[in-house]
């Protein structure tokens, strides 16, 4: 029997799960994002298999067939296994009931109908049979095919009844706008949809921080990010979100001279980023940096860093707090990436993120995002180089292409010249680099050297000397050797009235 999904489900897997179904008498559908992406032409290796039955069951006779481990979530009421490289999940269907004080659903067993109607939207509610008397049939109750060729996200029930039921999917509708939104089709939100996440902004307050982050997450690693924040200010929700990028809304002007309008120019940024960075990986150009049984390996990146966004998402986040009017230079906004590092772990805690060396990197591009602009507009010397190579570490890649998304105009004479100078400074870290092996400087005395050398106890002097040297390494006093600092260390400490002993 021919269907309009005729090739979708060519998998050997497919057919497997309809006679281990048909052996337990039961009826599965695949449902959901793997019927969606089918149709869009997108890759997917995650597929949700719907059952009229228990869905443990399911799994647990298609393992025993393929011979593949099962992962039971009793809790949930599902199951998951691996089959040649693709991840399946089985859940029996049900329907959902809600309490107006949670989101967590009263469930009860259900048919494929009724699990169709608990879905978010009409293109995640598309489903594929795998009954071998209509094997691979399209069954979309709500029209979900209609609205994926249209580019529209809308709700299966009525908006208000879904998005009160289950706030999370109003951030949800926004990711997947963003998400399935390409060059040649922009996914939109029915009005209907969105003036209801207007009306049900204040349920957002019963959502865990964890839940929203994981969507913001989602929404970061695509190719045009923008889409998702603008939409998160159109809705309201961005206030409940992260109240501290809504404040950079709005201009302000004095005299007739008004600054630059910090929400957009974040955004552009933003995009910026994600089309430099995609443009990277592609390249084969950028490199991580990770820990393997205590030792650095070095890595070529292959998928966004979801960090690197948001250090471009908070790189101007102090500018409404740093704010002066100055009648000789007009707006300024000093320190304000001092202010906004020193803002990061506040921002990260309240938003329940992690607080260590991923919340430290974005500090840390938020601290110097400024560096390498001074650069370009100041002259270019190999001390001051080696100064931003010392800070930035093996970051530098990532804070100079931060940096370089970072210089935005609607002159673009004036982008095309700072964009030319900025490449004089990237030739010239990869010279430093090269010659004074900076990026991950490691003082060439130690302290324990300094006390066995001078016979004395730790103190303050021993930190004064290593400083001294690590700034002569640097400033290009002396190079960057055990020698040369050794020498060095010893002419500053005899200045300070200390001689060896040996």
């Amino acid at each position: 029997m021919s269907t309009i999904t005729q090739g979708f489900l060519d998998h050997k897997i497919f057919s497997i799960v309809s006679e281990v179904a048909e052996s337990l008498s039961v009826r599965a559908f695949v449902i959901g994002g793997y019927v969606r992406d089918c149709f869009l032409g997108r890759p997917s290796k995650d597929i949700d298999i719907v059952v009229e039955g228990s869905g443990i069951a399911l799994a647990e006779a298609v393992g025993e067939k393929v011979r593949s481990n099962v992962s039971v979530f009793k809790n949930f009421g599902t199951a998951m296994l691996r089959f040649q490289g693709i991840e399946i999940e089985f859940v029996g269907a049900r329907k959902e009931s809600y309490r107006r004080d949670s989101r967590k659903p009263i469930v009860e067993d259900g048919t494929l109908e009724d699990d169709q109607l608990r879905r978010d939207f009409t293109i995640n509610a598309m489903a594929f049979s795998l009954q071998k008397d209509d094997f691979g049939a399209l069954v979309d109750p709500f029209g979900g095919i209609r609205d994926l060729a249209a580019g529209i996200i809308r709700t299966p029930l009525d908006p208000d009844t879904t998005y009160s039921d289950d706030p999370l999917r109003m951030v949800r509708a926004i990711r997947f706008a963003t998400k399935l939104s390409t060059a040649e089709q922009t996914f939109t939100i029915v009005p209907e949809s969105l003036e209801s996440i207007a009306r049900n902004r204040q349920r957002m307050e019963i959502l865990s921080k964890e839940r929203i982050v994981e969507e913001l997450n989602k929404m970061l690693v695509t190719p045009k990010p923008s889409i998702g924040f603008k939409l998160l200010d159109e809705t309201g929700l961005l206030d409940y979100i992260l109240p501290q990028l809504a404040k950079l809304k709005g201009v302000e002007s004095v005299d007739g001279k008004g600054h630059k309008e910090n929400f957009t120019h974040t955004l552009e940024v933003l995009d910026n980023v994600a089309e430099a960075e995609m443009q990277a990986i592609a390249e084969g150009t950028l490199k991580d940096y990770l820990f393997e049984d205590g030792v650095e390996v070095e890595k070529v990146r292959t998928e966004p860093n979801v960090w690197l966004r948001w250090a471009a998402l908070l790189h101007d986040i102090a500018k409404p707090a740093t704010k002066r009017y100055d009648q000789a230079l007009g707006w300024t906004f000093h320190g304000h990436e001092v202010v906004g590092a020193r803002w990061i772990p506040k921002i990260f805690q309240g938003l329940k993120m992690p607080l260590n060396e991923k919340m430290k990197y974005v500090q840390k591009l938020v601290n110097l995002h400024l560096r390498p602009i001074a650069l370009v507009t100041e002259e270019v010397t190999d001390s001051a180089v080696r100064r931003l190579l010392f800070d930035a570490g093996n970051d530098i890649d990532d804070l100079m292409l931060l940096c370089s998304a970072d210089i935005t105009s609607k002159n673009p004479r004036k982008v095309a010249r700072l964009k030319s100078n900025f490449e004089l400074v990237k030739t010239k870290l990869v010279e430093v680099e090269a010659k004074d092996a900076i990026r991950n400087f490691k003082n060439p005395i130690t302290g324990d050297y300094v006390m066995d050398l001078f016979g004395i106890e730790p103190s303050n002097v021993i930190g004064q000397l290593k400083e001294a040297v690590k700034n002569a390494i640097l400033d290009g006093t002396i190079e960057n050797n055990f020698e040369a600092a050794d020498a060095f260390m010893r002419e500053r400490a005899a200045e300070l009235g200390m001689y060896p002993v040996k």
